[in-house]
């Protein structure tokens, strides 16, 4: 009844009604190919846990003496992005090719190596021409130079030691117990000597 009256009342609801429509026609929506974007950006460069299993790309080098952190370049050493594998990282790498298979700890650097790609030493030119650029697989064995960074082991996993039960210190023992002769035996001479109680 109100807007049936005015024109000037049923110009304002129509306009704010367009405004509402077009306000919520450009609201984008979150589909499922952005959104396994977001999740693997969010994976790429995430900080790995020890144990974890990823994808890499693989790379060789072959020039240097030295490493960034100081260690000779030799065989079983590899580069990293220190953000994802920091230096001191140790690696299993499983390229397809059992030259190239085996742990790698990563001691070096490089402004080339970004993101999930591992620079792999090799002391022939030749060799690191013929590796080229290939997909890995790697399992994180040590992040970093933590060792308690390290993955559980099959027998830790199977055999979790329990948390340690603190000794009872001297103080809380009971006095009339012995502890030099490692029985819990009420200790004989003090209680004989004990005055008796009055009743």
């Amino acid at each position: 009844m109100i807007l049936a009256d005015s024109l000037w009342r049923k110009s304002v609801v129509t306009v704010v009604a367009a405004g509402a429509f077009v306000s919520l026609y450009e609201v984008t929506a979150l589909d499922s190919r952005y959104a396994a974007r977001q999740a693997a950006r969010r994976e790429a460069t995430a900080l790995p846990s020890p144990g974890a299993r990823l994808a890499f790309d693989a790379t060789a080098y072959c020039k240097g003496v030295t490493t960034a952190s100081g260690v000779p370049a030799q065989r079983g050493v590899a580069a990293s992005d220190p953000a994802l594998l920091p230096t001191g990282s140790v690696v299993d790498v499983e390229a397809g090719d059992p030259r190239y298979d085996g742990i790698y700890t990563v001691m070096d650097t490089g402004p080339a190596v970004q993101g999930r790609e591992l620079d792999l030493y090799m002391w022939s030119c030749y060799e690191a021409l013929e590796f080229g650029r290939r997909p890995v697989r790697i399992t994180v064995l040590r992040l970093g130079w933590n060792p308690n960074a390290t993955s559980p082991t099959l027998l830790e996993r199977i055999f979790r030691k329990p948390a340690a039960i603190p000794a009872a210190s001297a103080s809380t023992r009971d006095p009339a117990m012995t502890a030099t002769s490692g029985s819990t035996r009420p200790d004989t001479t003090t209680s004989a000597a004990a005055p008796a109680s009055p009743r």
